[in-house]
């Protein structure tokens, strides 16, 4: 019954998101020279005109400007941009119920054009949250070393949001939360279920996983059982950074952290707007930052 109704819950919550346009933090607004653009090309869950808009409005007030990138992935079409985030891709025919295996949201031509600009010096957000997502992206993480799982990431009770902080040891010392310089200080980041996945040795994890978060790889999305595959996800990650060539890349496993939601007929808040994930805006501006310097 328990894995019964987690699916339905699950599913629900899921197809209910609505973004929080009234959700705003109190930010600093700067100059910023660098355009930040979000694909809307690849069927993607997230956009800046649906559930990625508090994303958006947050860059905006700081300084960024953010337009979405409506074309497909070229030497061509990169060429002239510096900063492109992938956010839950899928592929143009995918539609639910989400069920394994999970074709690619890129074509080959686009992964090796991604890859080529970033070592060129092009920088990539690449967020793929729990399946189909994870898998739709797969191919293009693989790219760059990451192994992706089409999967869930959850606890032994079935429920997916943790806390990333210092004092449970799952959120990296790194400039990116300690606040060094032109960063701002991160104390604690929140969660909402997502996926883990391996990174490569180059790579540095910020969001650190452990053994007693648990990987779940079902053929159908939202659905589990006792037979459902497990393992735990100790030494993955849900959050990395790393340096390509003269590029940068920054892969996270969860959308719903970088943006503000309402979900569900209560409308309770998933995001930078839960009150456990108020410092979450403040990683979000690091990570574009990092990504955005030379």
């Amino acid at each position: 019954m328990k894995f019964l109704l987690f699916f339905f819950c699950g599913f629900y919550v899921f197809s209910q998101q609505v973004p929080d346009s009234l959700y705003m933090p109190i930010i600093t607004k700067e100059k910023k020279d660098v355009i930040v653009y979000v694909d809307s090309a690849h069927n993607n869950f997230h956009t800046i005109n649906n559930r990625f808009y508090p994303f958006a409005n947050v860059l905006r007030k700081s300084g960024y400007e953010v337009q979405s990138f409506t074309k497909k992935f070229s030497q061509k079409t990169l060429k002239k941009i510096k900063l492109l985030v992938i956010s839950n891709a899928l592929h143009e025919n995918a539609r639910s119920p989400f069920v394994t295996p999970t074709p690619s949201a890129f074509s080959n031509e686009e992964i090796k054009a991604i890859k080529a600009w970033v070592k060129n010096g092009g920088a990539l957000f690449l967020i793929a949250d729990h399946m189909p997502f994870a898998g739709a992206s797969e191919k293009l993480g693989k790219i760059f070393g990451f192994h992706f799982y089409d999967s869930f990431l959850l606890d032994e009770n079935m429920r997916g949001i943790f806390d990333f902080n210092k004092e449970n040891n799952m959120l990296a010392d790194h400039d990116l939360t300690n606040g060094i310089g032109r960063f701002k200080k991160v104390n604690s980041i929140r969660t909402f279920t997502g996926q883990a996945f391996q990174i490569p040795n180059k790579a540095i994890s910020i969001l650190k996983t452990t053994e007693k978060q648990i990987v779940l790889l079902p053929d159908t999305m939202w659905r589990f059982n006792k037979k459902t595959e497990r393992f735990p996800a100790k030494e993955l990650s849900q959050g990395a950074i790393m340096n390509v060539g003269k590029g940068k890349i920054a892969v996270f496993g969860e959308a719903a952290m970088f943006t503000a939601q309402l979900a569900g007929r209560d409308q309770f808040k998933v995001g930078m707007n839960a009150i456990e994930a108020s410092e979450n805006y403040k990683l979000l501006l690091n990570l574009i930052k990092w990504l955005s310097e030379e």
